[in-house]
């Protein structure tokens, strides 16, 4: 770190809650984003050629030819978020530059926004609220907005870590099954306080649910894990959820899939090239589509930045970051 400060120089490429920011600005010299103009790639490499410490949020394409631009005081990136898809690891490390980034602190926020979409994508919520909206709604009948019922259904859960865990913890409470597949299984205590069903392949348990949630980072050997193949294996009858990365989902041909109503419906809250959203998707009514809002609570927010400062203030102060990432463990 530079000497010629007696705080770290940290540039802040989001508007982050208030609180947060003046912390910041107490124990940082801090340039913050008042306005929250996303920072364009221009910016970003003006930003990491002078500052000690960067810290983007998901949306910001830290990639090679950003790094590369990097400063010599440049030593930290403390992400604000739980994701690092938007990071160029391998080239952080060869320039011997830490990444943070804020686990934990989301599982709760994501885990309610992804049971509110299986309840939404299934009673046809959305849809309903839009026709009394629209003027079109002409009362009650018996097969009117008919949706389907969650207790006794079969959820699989593709990636089962904090948040896959914790939405099982949900969705048993509306007396769904829980099945799941992982890298690894999960410790046998959390299997049995789940009484969740393991399995080691993927392709079998699409066959067999009623609903599924994705709660897996998007990574390399993510990216359409759940592939045109995949999503075929998919009953016709089945529900999809995902509040994880667009990027694991082919969009296009789940779109087409759900226009030929070849699935019942989906609840999504990412994209694979978010903000843009494939057109089609927007067209359809068995869709429940979000803007990213996943993890979007003050509460959550509030504890993202004050895990994003506890890095900061320990990397400053000569210590290992008590978030820091290693590829390995993605």
């Amino acid at each position: 770190m530079s000497a010629r400060a007696k705080k770290p120089l940290v540039v802040v490429t989001r508007k982050l809650p208030d609180m947060v920011e003046t912390r910041m600005m107490e124990l940082f010299d801090a340039r913050l984003n008042i306005d929250d103009q996303p920072m364009d790639e221009a910016a970003l490499i003006a930003a990491v050629a002078h500052c000690d410490v960067l810290v983007p949020t998901v949306t910001d394409r830290i990639d090679a030819g950003v790094l590369a631009a990097a400063g010599p005081d440049l030593k930290l990136i403390a992400s604000f978020g739980t994701g690092v898809d938007h990071i160029d690891l391998q080239a952080a490390r060869a320039r011997g530059i830490t990444v943070t980034n804020t686990p934990g602190v989301l599982t709760e926020d994501t885990a309610d926004m992804a049971m509110a979409l299986v309840l939404a994508v299934a009673r046809r919520l959305t849809e309903g609220e839009r026709m009394v909206r629209s003027g079109k709604w002409q009362g009650w009948g018996p097969t009117f907005m008919l949706g389907r019922r969650l207790g006794g259904r079969r959820l699989g859960i593709i990636g089962m870590g904090r948040i896959g865990q914790a939405l099982a913890r949900r969705a048993r409470g509306f007396g769904m099954s829980i099945h799941y597949h992982n890298r690894r299984r999960v410790h046998p205590e959390v299997e049995a306080e789940l009484e969740a069903t393991w399995w080691e392949s993927l392709d079998q348990m699409l066959a067999r649910m009623d609903v599924l949630s994705v709660n897996c980072p998007h990574t390399p050997a993510t990216y359409h894990l759940l592939s045109a193949r995949r999503l075929k294996l998919i009953q016709p009858h089945a529900f999809l959820v995902n509040t994880a990365r667009g990027e694991v989902i082919d969009e296009a041909a789940l779109a087409r899939m759900l226009a030929a109503r070849e699935l019942a419906g989906a609840g999504l809250d990412v994209f694979e090239h978010e903000p843009a959203v494939n057109p089609r998707l927007l067209r359809l009514d068995n869709v429940v589509l979000l803007p990213h809002m996943g993890s979007a609570t003050l509460e959550g927010r509030i504890a993202m930045g004050e895990k994003v400062i506890v890095n900061v203030k320990t990397f400053v102060d000569g210590h290992r970051p008590p978030d820091r990432v290693i590829e390995t463990m993605l």
